[in-house]
C-alpha cells in the first residue's frame, strides 16, 4: 500500500502489489441511464442478486468522490490473484412480476453499470431489448479477463454474455468467469487505455486551437498597434502643451482622454459589491490556474473524485487572494464597511455553488438517487468554508488594507463629476453586453463543444461577457445535441452549467478589470497634470 495525505483526507490507494490467491475485491458502484450520465442509482437498487462472499463495507476515500455520487457496495464475487475462476453461477434471481419490470424500465432507458477492480473502472450494459421491444433481455453472465504485470493489476475487460428473455415467476442464474493474462502494459501506463486516443487526433480539434491562438494573437497586435499609435500622438500633443507659459496653457481647452482625468478613478456606484467581485474573480483565475498545473503533472483522473477534491483544496487555500484584491480595492474607493465586504468576498462564490448543490441534491434525494450528498459531507462542505476559507480571507483582506489599500492615484478626483456626454447607439451598454463578447467567445466555441461532447457524451471518462453567452450556448447546446431527458438530469446541466457560466464571466471580468486599470493607471503617469 501506499499513503497519501491530500484534499482534506488522507487515504490508503487501493494500488496493491497482489500476492498468488490473494483477494481481488471487484466493486459494484452505480447504475443509471445512458442518457443521463448524472442521474446513477446504487447498483444493487436494480433487484441483481450478490455473490455470497462476506460484505465487506467501503467508504468515501475523499470529498470529492462522496460529492460526485460514488457508492461502492461488494460484489461478493470470489476473484483471487492469478487464480482463474470457470463459468459459475453466484446467485439466482426469483423473478417475479415486480422485478421483471424494475428490469424491463431499465432496459427500455438503456441502463449501464459501472464496477471497479483495483480502482480500475468497468461499463457493462444491463440488458437489451428484440427489434419490436416487446421482448427483454438480461444479461447475465460477466465474463472478466484481467491483465497483470508481475504482481499488480495492470487491465481489466469485461464482456456480457448470458442473454436470458425476462419472464415473470422464473428463476435467473447469475454467473461469471475469471481469466488471467501477463499484459506488457506498464503500472504508471495502466489508465492510458481510458484517455480517447482520438481527441488529439480531430482535424477540427488542431483548427480550432490554432484558430483560438491566431484570433488572440491577431487581437492583440490590432490592439496594441491602435494604442501606440494613438498614445504616441497624444503624448507629442501634451508635450508640446508642457512647452507652453501657463497663461497659454490656461486659456487652451483639454482634450482627449486627458480631459477625463478628474473623474476616470471615480469609485464606482457599488464598491462593495465591485470589490466582492473583483476578489472572487481573481480567486477563480488562481485556481483554474494551479488545477490546469496540477493536472498537467498528476494524474488525476486516475483516482476517482481527484479533481473535484483538488479544486476544493485549491480554492480554500488561494482564499488569501480573494482577500487581498478585495480588500485593497475596497480600501482604494473609500469603502468603510470592509468587515461587511470581507464575508461577502468570502461567501459569494460558495454560497452560489453550494445554494445550487443543495437544490439538486433535494432533487436528488426525491430521486433516490446516488448523487444525494450525505449529510455528513454537507456539514465538512460548511466547516471548510466557516473555519478554512473565512479566516484565510480575514487574512488577505488585512494583507490587502495596509500594504496597497491606499488610494495612490496618478491624479486627483474632482468633487464633482464631469457631465457624460450623449452616447451614440453603438456605445449603449445593451450593445456593448450583445456585441462585446463575440470574439472573446468566438475563440473557445470549439473547444466548448468538444469538451461538452466528451463531458456529457463520452461514458468513459466586455470582459465578463463571455459567461453569458457560455450560458445561450448551453441552452443550445442542451436542446439540440443532448438526448437528456427528465427534471434531475435537466436541473443538474443547467444548474452546474449556470454556475460554469457565471464564474467564468466573474473570472473574465475580473481579469479584464485588473488589466485595464493597470493600462489606465499607466497613462496616466506618464501625463503631466494641474
Amino acid at each position: 500500500h501506499t499513503f497519501q495525505c491530500w484534499t482534506f483526507t488522507c487515504k490508503i490507494f487501493s494500488f496493491f502489489q497482489y500476492k498468488d490467491k490473494e483477494e481481488v475485491v471487484l466493486w459494484m458502484n452505480t447504475v443509471g441511464p445512458y442518457h443521463n450520465r448524472q442521474e446513477t442509482y446504487k447498483y444493487f437498487s436494480l433487484p441483481f442478486c450478490a455473490g455470497s462472499k462476506k460484505t465487506i463495507s467501503h467508504y468515501h476515500e475523499t470529498l470529492g468522490e462522496a460529492l460526485q455520487g460514488v457508492e461502492l457496495e461488494f460484489s461478493g464475487l470470489d476473484i483471487k490473484f492469478k487464480d482463474e475462476v470457470m463459468q459459475t453461477t453466484y446467485c439466482e434471481i426469483d423473478l417475479d412480476k415486480a422485478k421483471r419490470d424494475a428490469f424491463v424500465y431499465a432496459i427500455k432507458n438503456h441502463y449501464w453499470y459501472q464496477m471497479y477492480i483495483d480502482d480500475l473502472p468497468i461499463w457493462g450494459i444491463v440488458g437489451e431489448a428484440d427489434e419490436n421491444g416487446e421482448d427483454h433481455y438480461l444479461w447475465t453472465y460477466k465474463k472478466l479477463e484481467i491483465g497483470f504485470n508481475g504482481n499488480r493489476i495492470v487491465d481489466v475487460n469485461l464482456t456480457s454474455e448470458g442473454k436470458v428473455r425476462l419472464i415473470p415467476n422464473t428463476r435467473i442464474g447469475m454467473s461469471y468467469s475469471v481469466k488471467w493474462k501477463r499484459s506488457d502494459v506498464k503500472f504508471e501506463d495502466r489508465f492510458d487505455k481510458y484517455l480517447d486516443p482520438s481527441f488529439f487526433q480531430h482535424r477540427i480539434h488542431w483548427f480550432s486551437i490554432f484558430n483560438s491562438f491566431m484570433m488572440v494573437i491577431f487581437l492583440v497586435g490590432l490592439v496594441s498597434m491602435i494604442l501606440m499609435r494613438t498614445l504616441r500622438k497624444d503624448y507629442a500633443r501634451y508635450s508640446k502643451e508642457e512647452e507652453m507659459d501657463d497663461m497659454d496653457r490656461d486659456l487652451g481647452d483639454e482634450y482627449g482622454w486627458k480631459q477625463v482625468h478628474g473623474d476616470v478613478f471615480r469609485p464606482s456606484s457599488h464598491p462593495l459589491i465591485f470589490s466582492s467581485l473583483i476578489g472572487s474573480g481573481c480567486q477563480i483565475f488562481s485556481v483554474s490556474l494551479i488545477v490546469i498545473i496540477v493536472a498537467m503533472v498528476e494524474d488525476l483522473y486516475t483516482e476517482r473524485g481527484s479533481m473535484l477534491s483538488t479544486a476544493i483544496f485549491v480554492y480554500a487555500a488561494t482564499s488569501p487572494v480573494n482577500g487581498y484584491f478585495g480588500g485593497s480595492l475596497y480600501a482604494k474607493q473609500g469603502g468603510r464597511r470592509w468587515i461587511k465586504q470581507m464575508f461577502i468576498g468570502a461567501f459569494m462564490i460558495p454560497a452560489m455553488v453550494c445554494g445550487t448543490a443543495f437544490f439538486i441534491n433535494f432533487i436528488a434525494i426525491y430521486y433516490h438517487a446516488s448523487r444525494a450528498i450525505p449529510f455528513g459531507t454537507m456539514v465538512a462542505v460548511c466547516c471548510i468554508c466557516f473555519f478554512v476559507i473565512l479566516p484565510l480571507n480575514l487574512v488577505g483582506t488585512i494583507l490587502g488594507r495596509n500594504l496597497s489599500g491606499q488610494p495612490n492615484f496618478p491624479c486627483r478626483v474632482n468633487a464633482v463629476p464631469r457631465p457624460i456626454p450623449e452616447k451614440k447607439w453603438f456605445m449603449e451598454p445593451a450593445v456593448i453586453v450583445c456585441l462585446g463578447g463575440i470574439l472573446p467567445f468566438g475563440s473557445i466555441f470549439i473547444e466548448m463543444y468538444v469538451l461538452h461532447l466528451h463531458v456529457f457524451l463520452d461514458y468513459r471518462c466586455g470582459c465578463g461577457f463571455p459567461g453569458l453567452r457560455s450560458c445561450s450556448y448551453v441552452s443550445c447546446f442542451f436542446l439540440w445535441c443532448f438526448r437528456m431527458y427528465g427534471l434531475f438530469q435537466t436541473s443538474f446541466y443547467f444548474g452546474y452549467m449556470a454556475v460554469f457560466s457565471t464564474a467564468l464571466g466573474i473570472m473574465c471580468g475580473a481579469v479584464g478589470y485588473m488589466g485595464t486599470s493597470a493600462f489606465v493607471r499607466k497613462i496616466y503617469t506618464n501625463v503631466k497634470i494641474d
